[in-house]
């Protein structure tokens, strides 16, 4: 049996901000913003919406395209950075009562932006050892309460929303080679301070900074060579080459990025899929969002060749290989 993604859906909240919204707020432009980074809008969700809200608003409109009853579902497994509640209890239980279900097992995954990545394998591995028929792998942040909007190099950046796939099962003849066939998971522990919300946990002392910090330049450094070093890895483990790929969808973070690693690959940066001139970085929700203007686009075909890249907290790296 093998795990392929059976549908896909995602949600951006209502409220959609400029850069020049931005520039009214802090000293910025348009110009500087899209030329640095490829952003001109993100969604901010408004103070009533909760992560939870964002990722069963993606969840339904998942079910309701595949005319599915969300009874179905044996496992929710979420990646987020901003959840619900700080600790416990977990977001995905908050969705899992959301969606009207009981019993299943729903849990969070910790992972920053490469969270839906991590989150797509372990599903992938929970199926295999539990013969679950189908997972819900859900990625959602709402990213607006921990920035800091009176900080031009960060506030600029990021955006909310979610974006959900569901993982099915089914005979490997029955796919004709098509599912999610491969993962690499990677961490560089050392980094952790390049990008980090610095208080409310355990190892705070001051209780002083709940917004988002980043290291801009190290963050760009680490990204640039793991995006390439996990795409080669893939590509090597399954005896392929970056031609052999139709679309790599990466993690939406800059546009910079994408462009460098893509030369270093060798290739156009075209190969690589980009939306975040609409919606900026939304963390482990980008590529499942991705996913699905993908979808909505009409770009993906039965039997391409996918890999999803992503870097984020942690530091964490890696990368899934799948045949749409």
């Amino acid at each position: 049996m093998t795990s392929y993604i059976r549908a896909v859906g995602a949600y951006v909240p209502q409220k959609k901000l400029s850069n020049d919204d931005l520039s009214k707020i802090v000293d910025t432009s348009d110009e500087w913003i899209y030329s640095h980074t490829g952003i001109k809008y993100r969604h901010i969700a408004a103070p009533e919406e909760a992560t939870s809200d964002l990722a069963v608003a993606a969840a339904r409109l998942l079910l309701d395209r595949a005319g599915l009853d969300a009874g179905i579902i044996d496992c929710i497994v979420l990646s987020t950075a901003t959840g619900d509640y700080h600790g416990f209890p977990s977001t995905a239980c908050v969705i899992q009562d959301k969606l009207g279900l009981d019993e299943i097992p729903a849990f969070d995954v910790a992972a920053g932006c490469t969270g839906f990545i991590y989150a797509v394998e372990i599903a992938r591995s929970l199926m295999k050892a539990n013969d679950y028929q189908n997972v819900l792998v859900i990625g959602a942040e709402k990213l607006s309460d921990v920035t800091d909007w009176t900080d031009r190099n960060t506030c600029v950046l990021f955006g909310d929303g979610a974006g959900a796939v569901l993982l099915s099962q089914a005979d490997q003849d029955d796919l004709k080679g098509r599912g999610v066939l491969d993962s690499v998971l990677h961490a560089k522990g050392s980094g952790n301070q390049y990008l980090a919300v610095p208080s409310g946990g355990t190892a705070d002392k001051n209780g002083e900074n709940t917004c988002l910090y980043m290291d801009g330049r190290a963050v760009y450094n680490f990204a640039v060579k793991a995006m390439k070093d996990t795409i080669v890895e893939l590509l090597e483990r399954n005896g392929l080459t970056i031609d052999d790929i139709d679309y790599v969808v990466p993690h939406q973070a800059n546009f910079r990025i994408i462009n460098a690693c893509a030369k270093r690959l060798g290739t156009d940066s075209s190969k690589f899929f980009l939306n975040i001139d609409q919606y900026a970085n939304t963390s482990a929700a980008s590529i499942p969002i991705a996913l699905n203007d993908m979808v909505s686009k009409g770009l993906l075909k039965s039997g391409m060749k996918i890999i999803t890249v992503g870097f984020g907290a942690g530091l964490t790296y890696g990368g899934n290989y799948l045949i749409w």
